[in-house]
């Protein structure tokens, strides 16, 4: 049996779909941070079969709901103090997302100028479908 201690403050993402958790890591930047960050990756759960849990002890204002949204809307936020949970945050599709993806149109905009930020729009929120703000490209990779 693995044991993980708990954190004092910070946060907990539960519920992320097994496999996730380093790319969740990496597009939070998480690397960057001075914290501490526990991953567990494939943990047992009655409700997913399998699921990747991150644990990072660090003020919550250093998490980007919007990009955790974006990657899985269904992950769970536990906000910390004091070694307990004190809220739970809900997370909701941004209706626009900066930065995070790449456009693969060769023809749009942002292949030729260089500087542009990569801006994507929810289209269609039932399909959380987003296309390039610029040319309209579908986004259909997944992280």
């Amino acid at each position: 049996m693995l044991n993980v201690g708990k954190i004092e403050e910070g946060f907990v993402l539960d519920h992320i779909k097994a496999g996730k958790s380093l790319s969740i890591y990496h597009h939070l930047q998480l690397d960057k941070l001075d914290c501490t960050v526990a991953i567990i990756k494939n943990a047992k759960s009655n409700k997913m079969g399998k699921k990747d849990i991150l644990k990072v002890e660090c003020d919550i204002d250093m998490l980007d709901l919007d990009i955790l949204a974006f990657i899985d809307h269904n992950i769970t936020v536990n906000v910390i103090k004091d070694g307990e949970i004190v809220s739970k945050k809900d997370l909701m599709l941004p209706r626009e997302i900066k930065n995070v993806i790449h456009c693969k149109n060769p023809r749009c905009i942002t292949s030729i100028e260089q500087g542009l930020p990569h801006i994507f729009v929810l289209s269609d929120e039932n399909m959380e479908i987003y296309r390039c703000k610029y040319c309209e490209e579908k986004y259909t990779d997944n992280l």
